[in-house]
């Protein structure tokens, strides 16, 4: 089907690529809230996200960053699988959550602070939420940069790496070891602190907005919030395939760690579409799920050729080794 375009050049492109960002963003937000105040805060949460996503993919269509990126990948179902394994994990932590609150601190905690808590429970619940979302943000971003610097994690991290194009659905493309390990990283400050149940619901529906509207293919000027989110525009350096600037820009929401630790990249130019790694993924979803477990699996994400003892196809139907930049 022919895909149909705004004007770039017209009044109301230039006004949507500024506003959109800031507008999904808060309207997400604010149905959050009523979902966390509503009977069924689970469901009518999945109902805002549903909703966003599909807000999104609709501009996906009418203003794409990249219009090759609206041309299918053969990598749709894969995707859904990844994301509804990896938010399914989530979900499940929280319905665990909200029928045993903070069993882990519960336990943890008097061992380490016997006569006091370090939470401040006492501040207004935004103050708490922007507090656990600095905090989290620390573990996320070295959980981030560690699958990028060693080898064990990045076999499980390179499944959201091996897409060519960006755009709303392959947001959630994680395999579900990744995902475990930047939910510990993340969180386990906040359990040991004493953080309440909503710090911990606010932390996760800020990362699911503001990871929508990262990988989403539309062409948004977003200006002032690259210094402070993580847009659209500071993640796709992340996903370059040259290392220079793939290896940057390692924060999930926030970009404070990035500046504090010399990882923040925003050139003053187009950011890059030209994304991938240069190993291959298996085509099938359980095939991406075991893949990373095997040397073989290893050598293939990394773009080695297999050894004798791995080959399952002759040296003639081989795809060319392609080399990072």
């Amino acid at each position: 089907m022919q895909a149909t375009y705004f004007n770039p050049r017209s009044m109301i492109y230039g006004l949507l690529s500024v506003i959109l960002w800031p507008v999904i963003f808060t309207a997400s937000m604010i149905g959050s809230y009523f979902a966390f105040e509503s009977d069924h805060p689970i469901l009518w949460f999945n109902v805002v996200y549903l909703t966003s996503i599909a807000v999104i993919a609709l501009f996906e269509r009418l203003m794409p960053y990249e219009r090759s990126w609206l041309e299918p990948d053969g990598e749709t179902f894969n995707n859904v699988a990844h994301t509804t394994v990896t938010k399914g994990l989530t979900q499940i932590a929280a319905a665990i959550t909200t029928s045993f609150p903070l069993l882990f601190a519960t336990i943890a905690q008097p061992a380490l602070h016997p006569s006091y808590s370090l939470w401040p429970s006492e501040a207004p619940m935004f103050v708490q939420a922007v507090l656990g979302l600095v905090i989290a943000e620390f573990g996320l971003y070295f959980a981030h940069r560690l699958s990028h610097e060693r080898l064990t994690l990045w076999r499980f991290h390179a499944l959201h790496h091996s897409v060519e194009r960006l755009w709303v659905l392959n947001t959630g493309r994680f395999h579900f070891v990744d995902s475990l390990f930047k939910m510990l990283l993340g969180q386990l400050p906040l359990y040991l602190l004493g953080a309440p149940l909503p710090v911990f619901l606010w932390l996760g529906a800020v990362s699911v907005f503001i990871g929508l509207l990262t990988h989403c293919n539309i062409d948004m000027r977003t200006g002032l919030l690259d210094r402070i989110f993580t847009t659209p525009r500071i993640h796709r350096w992340h996903h370059s395939r040259d290392l220079r600037e793939g290896n940057t820009n390692y924060c999930e929401n926030i970009v404070i760690w990035d500046q504090v630790f010399g990882t923040y990249l925003n050139p003053p130019r187009p950011s890059s579409t030209d994304i991938g790694i240069s190993g291959t993924i298996d085509k099938s979803f359980l095939g991406q799920i075991v893949q990373p477990f095997s040397k073989a699996g290893m050598r293939r994400i990394m773009g080695k050729a297999p050894r004798e003892s791995d080959r399952s196809v002759p040296k003639s139907q081989e795809q060319p080794e392609r080399q990072e930049a």
